[in-house]
């Protein structure tokens, strides 16, 4: 018996560069599972899967979050600044 495929992306942007991979991974693979597949840890080293945030159409979710059809796993950045300090220092400048 065949195994059943899903069509899924992974998506992950810098500030000069974005990319969305799409592939088909076996049903029942999870966000960890699809990310290793894509690639994306290969062309983007900095990606370091143990400290991975990710989500699924911008909503936050685990690591072993079971993918279906058409999901799109982004991987996001660590913040570089906190927003809501970088609000008060223009306020303050205001």
């Amino acid at each position: 018996m065949t195994e059943l495929l899903i069509d899924i992306e992974v998506a992950y942007a810098k500030p000069e560069e974005q990319v969305i991979l799409a592939l088909k991974v076996p049903e029942g693979s999870s966000v960890e599972q699809a990310i290793k597949a894509s690639g994306v840890l290969v062309r983007f080293p900095e990606i370091e899967l143990s400290g991975i945030k990710a989500g699924i159409f911008g909503n936050a979710c685990r690591m072993d979050q079971i993918l279906r059809q058409a999901d799109r796993v982004e991987i996001y950045r660590p913040l570089l600044h906190d927003p809501k300090e970088a609000r008060r220092q223009r306020a303050a400048k205001g």
